[in-house]
């Protein structure tokens, strides 16, 4: 995962309630297995390790926030439990077969998580923000990306 996608999840995890930052895990994940198969077909191990690693923990991460007082928690815990040997068996054996089976799984749980989310009509968790508010601006020679929030007054300066 580069540079410009770790900005890109901060700030929607900034602005995420519940359910969309269930959706926003699942995207790191798949993205860090999509980063380990290029690093995979460029030989680069070294990366392919890390990235998978990166991609465990988040799958930990999802296994550590199961409610099991709803029953779907203990089928989703297998399913994670699941893909966690998939990414787990693939960085041990250095070979991508594994993945596309847990890419798999975790593709299909996203589309539900997904619809979940367009449900799910709370607060942001994190309160205290900076409300992101994209726009580019075309400057001389050059195009500029800026964020404003309407809502910080006390932010910049003042006349």
């Amino acid at each position: 995962m580069n540079n410009e996608d770790l900005r890109a999840f901060t700030a929607r995890i900034t602005q995420a309630n519940g359910s969309e930052l269930v959706v926003i895990v699942y995207e790191i994940i798949m993205k860090d297995i999509e980063s380990a198969k290029e690093a995979f077909s460029a030989q680069d191990y070294t990366k392919f390790t890390r990235d998978l690693d990166h991609a465990v923990k988040f799958v930990n991460e999802l296994i550590n926030t199961l409610d099991f007082k709803y029953p779907v928690s203990y089928d989703l815990m297998q399913l994670y439990l699941y893909c966690n040997k998939q990414l787990i068996q693939a960085t041990l054996k250095k070979e991508i077969g594994p993945l596309e089976s847990a890419n798999k799984v975790l593709s299909s749980l996203l589309k539900g998580f997904i619809e979940v989310a367009k449900q799910d009509k709370r607060e942001p968790l994190m309160s205290n923000t900076q409300q992101v508010y994209a726009g580019l601006t075309y400057g001389k020679g050059s195009l500029n990306e800026m964020y404003v929030d309407p809502n910080q007054r006390e932010r910049g300066f003042r006349a």
